[in-house]
């Protein structure tokens, strides 16, 4: 063989290399494109659930409110009542009051079956201030000897009398809706307190696009906006006996604070024992401090002498 064949078998097996080299990188670097545009895509995929959730969450939210608002009504404001601190008490001037807007206004229509006449008796009235009140109230008890039933002046025992005798002449005589008992209402409500003073200030014309049947009154705070009872409180409805100005604030204020005392009347002694079990707690802490610091002390304060050479 001659040199130039020799140089042409060497040029056709350096071509065919390069060739084969080519090939191998194209086959490598192609794919990578449709990577990148999967990539790119699985991006915009993450990024649309993303939103969606998001829009999701908001609607969500969105629906619990207007339910919860259309369940319990407008949400009322936090109101700073004056017994809600931790060591705070009840305002009895105010429960006194609240007990002549409950018996002056509300008593006609809602009942208090749970609240005795004794439960005012150093609350809001001295004994013989409650046991005239309960006098003036006719009871029916019985039977007697004869085996009938008789009226008699009512007991310091004795709870607060009923407006209607039964469900039914309470529904008939407000044109079927039924005045809840109020023993408990501050515990029973949503919001308690606030609902309940929020209701009773509440009362306002409908706004533009509502209609209120007949016999119906609108109060935002009320389920539904539409409520059967009519609005009770009034500037000067009553005449205070301690002299206050009875605007409607006040009485609303009174009459809450009176419910508020009705449904936790234990609620000064309970805040009263449980500062006197903090305070023995406290105590009992302490000693146990100066217990563990006296018994450790010894072991903590032991130095440790290491003899190697014995």
């Amino acid at each position: 063989m001659g040199l130039g064949h020799k140089i042409r078998t060497g040029y056709a097996k350096l071509s065919f290399l390069s060739r084969l080299a080519r090939q191998s990188h194209d086959a490598k670097t192609l794919p990578a494109l449709p990577c990148q545009i999967m990539k790119q895509d699985g991006d915009r995929l993450r990024s649309l659930a993303l939103f969606g959730a998001g829009v999701s969450g908001l609607l969500g939210c969105a629906t619990i409110a207007y339910s919860d608002e259309a369940e319990h009504g407008l949400a009322v404001p936090n109101y700073p009542w004056p017994h809600q601190g931790i060591l705070s008490s009840y305002d009895h001037a105010s429960i006194r009051r609240g007990h002549q807007v409950y018996q002056q206004v509300c008593a006609s229509c809602h009942s208090m079956s749970l609240i005795s006449f004794r439960d005012l008796v150093g609350v809001a009235y001295t004994e013989e201030e409650t046991k005239a009140m309960a006098a003036e109230i006719e009871v029916v008890d019985g039977p007697n000897d004869e085996g009938e039933m008789f009226t008699r002046p009512g007991k310091l025992s004795d709870r607060f009398p009923q407006p209607y005798a039964n469900e039914q002449a309470a529904r008939f005589a407000n044109g079927g809706a039924y005045p809840p008992d109020l023993s408990l209402i501050t515990k029973a409500r949503h919001y308690g307190q606030n609902y309940v003073f929020g209701l009773l200030t509440g009362y306002r014309d409908p706004p533009a696009g509502i209609s209120i049947r007949e016999g119906l009154h609108y109060n935002p705070y009320f389920p539904g906006g539409a409520i059967a009872m009519p609005k009770m409180l009034n500037d000067g409805a009553i005449e205070y006996e301690d002299g206050t100005p009875a605007t409607e604030a006040q009485m609303g204020k009174d009459v809450v604070t009176f419910l508020s005392w009705a449904a936790e009347p234990e609620m000064e002694e309970r805040k009263l024992m449980g500062f006197k079990w903090i305070f023995v707690l406290s105590l009992a802490l302490l000693q146990a401090a100066y217990y563990r610091r006296l018994k450790w002390s010894v072991l903590k304060s032991r130095k440790l002498v290491l003899d190697v050479v014995n």
